[in-house]
């Protein structure tokens, strides 16, 4: 018998990819919208453990008004595994079944990445990971693992910058123009944004690294590897020749989220709410998250994050139940009765940010090294990872050549050429509605556009991997290891070099 066919597939050959999201949350929506718009693949299904939330991801992208039917809603992501391994049992035994899922957008918090993602690759799966791929090394290595000795799929990362029009562009001009000659040096800075920072390292998931990660993996893991695809990774998808840097080292503490640094006005206020001094103070919950945003019809992201059902009131036409919502939102606040693993469990958008429990670096510098060898020339980089800032994640930079110097930012490119004397400023589009300059759409186009050429028959998964993401999984991991080389450097104030470290924290692991 035929099986069923999915109302939003492409009724001829070849067919749409047909993907699960694993988390309805701000990324999982971001993954979802990209890939409807794209109009290269089926949102088909979605797994979320919050009814809300995956309700609303499924009305948006999958079943509209009509409802989910089996197979496209699932509480869990293991429930769709016990669904996928029936399935494909009715399959084999020759009943009807409802049409395949060909990969899956991991978008769940990132301490989970680990389990879901070694759990659906044997599947078969095509998997996209949002960053970083896990927490903690050991995790990291342990997917890379699962992937190569599992059945031969696609992989990605969501490491979006990559995939920009403007990065794209910036390093098409550096490595294969060679528009500034050989490079010396590059500076590189990703200004997290003064309140973004307290929203989502203060007050966020991403507050503790007991809970989480060093800052630097959480929020920059994907500029570490924007510097090594520039500076390092080979030209050609196919070249298997990099540069890797000689050593690493970094400096960095978190110097403004600390009590010490509380107003003495506060007095022993630990809520915006019941703060003496909440309108005056830069970072009050409610004028980020009302006045900046609800107040002036801003119900997305970071109000959605707050809570997420306050957008849909708005949507609804009932702002005054929506503001109601937020602000019952940001009222919630622990005390000393309060348990650590209650604290630890959740984000507390209210709280004080002197007063929280973060621990994360707010302001941080990682040096590279290059020397020379058989495979490139000698070169530094740095990257500064800066909380305080006005710009919010408007990443800019120079990179320094032996004839020329190049100025970017979110926007532009600028090239000056000292041989000629001339300046060429070039301003790559930037998609609408599209997060990381276009990177978000970029790379679930390209990861989309690889599935389903493995899918139709048209390339083998080694060379859809290679033409369309340019990255392997050996690489990803690579650049989340340089995190963690420079993690080791700041708590040691040492320089780390690259080679020793990697033979004693990766090669061991990897043969084991």
């Amino acid at each position: 018998m035929a099986p069923f066919l999915d109302e939003q597939s492409d009724s001829g050959i070849p067919q749409l990819p047909r993907f699960l999201i694993v988390g309805a949350g701000s990324r999982g929506n971001s993954y979802a919208r990209a890939l409807k718009d794209s109009g290269l693949g089926v949102v088909a299904a979605v797994a979320d453990p919050i009814p809300f939330k995956r309700r609303q991801l499924g009305e948006r992208y999958i079943w509209q008004s009509s409802g989910p039917q089996i197979g496209q809603d699932f509480a869990d992501w293991r429930d769709f595994v016990t669904y996928e391994q029936q399935r494909r049992a009715d399959e084999a035994a020759g009943r009807v079944t409802r049409p395949k899922i060909d990969g899956v957008f991991i978008c769940v918090l990132d301490h989970q990445h680990v389990e879901v993602a070694t759990a659906l690759g044997p599947l078969g799966l095509h998997i996209m990971c949002e960053k970083p791929l896990a927490n903690r090394l050991n995790d990291c290595l342990q997917i890379q693992k699962s992937i190569e000795a599992g059945p031969q799929s696609i992989f990605a990362i969501g490491h979006v910058l990559r995939y920009s029009p403007h990065n794209m562009l910036l390093r098409n001009l550096v490595r294969e123009k060679h528009v500034i000659g050989d490079i010396l040096s590059l500076e590189h800075t990703e200004p997290v944004g003064w309140w973004h920072f307290s929203h989502s390292y203060v007050r966020g998931n991403w507050r503790n690294e007991s809970i989480s990660a060093p800052s630097l993996l959480t929020k920059s893991c994907h500029d570490i590897d924007f510097i090594l695809w520039i500076l390092c990774s080979p030209v050609s998808a196919g070249d298997q020749v990099t540069h890797l840097p000689a050593t690493v080292s970094s400096a960095g503490s978190l110097k403004q989220f600390t009590r010490s640094r509380k107003p003495k006005e506060a007095g022993d206020a630990t809520n915006c709410m019941t703060c003496p001094i909440e309108r005056d103070c830069m970072f009050s919950a409610p004028r980020i998250y009302n006045d900046k945003h609800l107040a002036v019809g801003k119900a997305k992201w970071p109000v959605d994050i707050v809570n997420p059902e306050v957008e849909a009131l708005m949507t609804s036409g009932n702002e005054d139940e929506a503001k109601n919502a937020l602000m019952a939102s940001l009222s919630e606040d622990y005390d000393a009765k309060t348990s650590v693993e209650a604290i630890r469990e959740r984000p507390w958008y209210g709280r004080c940010v002197w007063e929280s429990d973060n621990n994360v670096v707010d302001d941080q510098l990682v040096t590279f090294e290059w020397e020379d060898g058989e495979t490139g020339s000698a070169k530094t980089a740095s990257f500064h990872m800066i909380a305080q800032t006005l710009a919010q994640c408007e990443r800019r930079g120079r990179i320094y050549g032996t004839t020329g110097e190049i100025y970017y930012d979110s926007r532009s490119i600028t090239v000056h050429d000292f041989i000629t004397g001339q300046t060429q400023v070039y301003n790559p589009e930037v998609p609408k509605n599209s997060h990381h300059g276009g990177g978000d759409d970029g790379l679930t186009q390209q990861f989309t556009k690889a599935v389903a050429a493995v899918k139709n028959g048209e390339k083998s998964v080694r060379d859809a991997q290679t033409e369309y993401l340019g990255c392997t999984v050996e690489e990803a991991v690579r650049s989340h290891v340089a995190v963690f080389m420079a993690e080791d450097a700041r708590r040691g104030k040492k320089v780390v070099h690259w080679s020793e470290w990697w033979a004693s924290n990766v090669e061991s692991v990897l043969r084991g």
